[in-house]
């Protein structure tokens, strides 16, 4: 039978066990304080980041929407510099590209895509990027560029239709009008934004002999 201890003998246990345990015991608590208080001004620091990168796109949002192509160049600069690998660093690359397209800027249009896919930091943004770049080259008048661009990111996804709609202008841009039609049918078929227009394009393409 276990023998029942005075309060002297179990406060010497304690001691005891203290002396062994105790500073384990401490670095343990300790290291479970930091963790969760560390996680919690981790978590607050990024959210406080991803806030400040927001704003910062809004800026380069607002310089697009007031057609200055220059501002919103000197804003997704800062935003980059600022917020490398953030979602809105891509994003603003995109939003300066729009710019340029609006300033008939096609060259710097293309240069910023460029940037955009390369620091996408989703496929489906890349595939965006890319999907955009693809059509600057387009009106550029670089087909093989866009054709080859075109092959690398068209992965079926949620933009297949509109790749495929590009690959039916193309297409129709290098007179293959049996290709065209499949490609615009594929465009329809898969979603494609602007489906009235691609079958505007789709009627206007030649008979089809067969």
């Amino acid at each position: 039978m276990t023998e029942l201890h005075t309060d002297e003998e179990i406060v010497e246990i304690i001691k005891k066990w203290w002396q062994a345990n105790g500073v384990s015991v401490i670095v343990g608590v300790a290291i479970g304080l930091a963790a969760v208080f560390g996680y919690r001004a981790i978590s607050n620091h990024r959210e406080t980041t991803r806030q400040q990168a927001s704003l910062a796109f809004e800026q380069v949002l607002a310089a697009v929407v007031a057609g200055d192509p220059e501002r919103a160049e000197r804003q997704a600069a800062r935003l980059g510099e600022a917020f490398d690998g953030s979602v809105y660093v891509a994003l603003g690359d995109l939003a300066l590209a729009r710019a340029r397209v609006e300033a008939n800027d096609l060259d710097g249009a293309a240069a910023a895509l460029r940037t955009a896919l390369s620091r996408a930091p989703s496929p489906a943004l890349a595939s965006l990027a890319a999907l955009r770049l693809a059509r600057v080259q387009f009106a550029q008048g670089d087909l093989t560029a866009a054709t080859e661009l075109i092959a690398r990111h068209d992965d079926g996804g949620t933009f297949g239709g509109d790749f495929a709609a590009l690959r039916g202008d193309i297409a129709t841009a290098e007179g293959r009008f049996d290709d065209a039609r499949s490609a615009y049918r594929q465009a329809l078929d898969q979603g494609a934004a602007l489906a009235r227009v691609i079958e505007l394009k789709l009627n206007d393409l030649p008979p089809d002999d067969a």
